[in-house]
């Protein structure tokens, strides 16, 4: 975790010293790697379990804090582990119930000491999208459990009625939060899985099962219900001709996914019933003008003939699909585009290209989420797909190629933006 050194430069500059800061953090602090390794601790930290900074930096966080073996009914490992577990799922902060959790007494190995906690954990997300790091951040109410407990079993009652109350209602609002998350939690799992059956549902592709050359990957937008408006698409043909579809819906959510699938469906279903790429898409920007959402949707339809060793495409807006050769060149397919679906007022004729294949070449097509980013302008984007591609995806399968493209982009665990990849061997 990169935290700038502290200097006197960054007092006459204004400039924050994050480093003396996460030091002096009077709370205590643990930044941990996805994997629970510790690699952060603060002051406050290494004073509240007696333990410095040398000791547990680069230790797994339950090898530094085991369960204390000599309380059968220790849960605070299994606990925190779950809170972990949906910090990484969600990406979102959990806040955990007082706790117990007894720690090591370092200076007498083997004993354990009483000690409860409040602990809330934070994700800090990369540029990926996926959670970089873990803040661990606890608060030791030992010495109010304690006191609250040598109060309910003194009949002499030294603390005041208003206190008294005061501390009940903290301890009913804490379970009744606690309650209130766990139920959050489970209806947010509910909706979740319902909304990836529902997309799963959409982008079945039958046809896809019969192509082990052709792979894709479909990675929502980080915060999403895991649904969205991107799509794929394979549709057999006769006379050993396939096309291979991806298309993107403006937003996302499951008004964007509801979209995407008639038009997904609508181009599926023109594809089987006309001639060409070209004429698939000007049936699909007829029909988009009638779906309330679909204007500015962009697609591309690429249909390939194995017989003659063609590429026929024709493109609505969208970004162009990329032939990699297999000498180490590529070529992006950008002759046929036209604006995106319902942008013109009136219908005109969509374009359409072709171009020649070889045996071992490799088509990838793509939505904009891979190759955008907010302050770049898409050339930048495009240029460094190919560049990747040129660099390590040459002799890959399909199925490593995609993964590499991902990975390679920053992209693997979602981005900003929907995703849909689809990779064919030729």
């Amino acid at each position: 975790m990169e935290i700038p050194a502290a200097d006197g430069a960054h007092a006459a500059t204004g400039e924050v010293d994050y480093r003396a800061l996460f030091a002096a953090t009077p709370s205590p602090y643990l930044v941990l790697t996805p994997d629970l390794v510790i690699v952060g601790v603060n002051e406050a930290y290494g004073r509240a379990t007696g333990r410095t900074r040398e000791e547990l930096i680069g230790q797994y966080l339950f090898d530094a804090f085991p369960d204390n073996p000599n309380d059968p009914n220790a849960d605070g490992v299994r606990n925190l582990t779950a809170s972990m577990e949906r910090v990484l799922a969600t990406r979102e902060p959990d806040a955990m119930a007082a706790q117990r959790y007894d720690i090591p007494v370092v200076s007498r190995p083997g004993r354990f000491e009483e000690r409860w906690w409040s602990p809330v954990n934070t994700p800090v997300l990369g540029p990926d999208g996926g959670v970089a790091w873990i803040i661990h951040r606890v608060e030791d109410v030992t010495a109010f459990v304690r006191a609250r407990g040598r109060r309910g079993r003194s009949s002499a009652g030294s603390s005041s009625e208003r206190e008294e109350a005061m501390e009940a209602e903290l301890y009913i609002r804490a379970k009744e939060l606690q309650r209130l998350n766990e139920e959050l939690r489970r209806a947010h799992a509910r909706e979740r899985q319902v909304a990836l059956t529902l997309q799963e549902a959409m982008l079945r592709a039958p046809d896809l099962a019969r192509h082990p050359n052709v792979t894709v990957r479909y990675l929502p937008a980080v915060g999403s219900l895991n649904v969205c408006g991107d799509w794929y698409d394979t549709v057999d043909l006769a006379n050993g001709r396939f096309t291979v579809a991806v298309g993107d819906v403006v937003g996302h959510g499951l008004e964007a996914a509801t979209v995407m699938g008639m038009l997904r469906s609508a181009l599926s279903a023109a594809s089987r019933a006309v001639t060409g790429p070209a004429q698939a898409m000007e049936v699909l920007g007829l029909y988009a003008r009638s779906v309330e959402g679909a204007l500015a949707a962009t697609a591309v339809t690429a249909l390939i003939d194995t017989r003659s060793r063609l590429i026929i495409y024709s493109s609505a807006g969208h970004p162009p699909p990329v032939l990699m050769h297999a000498d180490g060149t590529c070529e992006l397919l950008d002759q046929a585009t036209d604006p995106p679906l319902g942008a013109r007022p009136e219908h005109v004729p969509r374009p359409q290209a072709g171009t020649g294949y070889r045996p071992g070449d490799t088509l990838v097509m793509y939505t904009d989420g891979l190759i955008e980013r907010h302050d770049e302008d898409i050339d930048v984007g495009l240029n460094r797909l190919t560049d990747i591609l040129l660099d390590c995806c040459v002799g890959l399968s399909p199925e490593r190629l995609a993964d590499t493209l991902l990975a390679r982009l920053g992209v693997s665990h979602g981005a900003r933006d929907d995703i849909a990849l689809i990779v064919v061997r030729l």
